[in-house]
């Protein structure tokens, strides 16, 4: 039964330093953008959730606009 043997306080550094990067990661992509960037990022969905809508259709059993039933 030979093995490695791992310090594991600095294992545990080493992953909370990663999980750390990661997180700072995704912050950098969220929230790291210009007001320009962010307006048409929300202009492109928009669009596209209007072009995904008037491609849908309408059944007869189906409750009208801002209806739910």
């Amino acid at each position: 039964m030979s093995g490695d043997v791992v310090n594991l306080r600095q294992f545990r550094k080493q992953k909370a330093h990663s999980d750390k990067e990661k997180q700072a990661e995704q912050n950098r992509i969220a929230f790291g953008r210009t007001k320009a960037e962010k307006s048409l990022t929300r202009a492109l969905n928009e669009k596209a959730e209007k072009t995904l809508d008037q491609g849908r259709l309408k059944r007869p059993g189906d409750a009208p606009d801002g209806e739910k039933g």
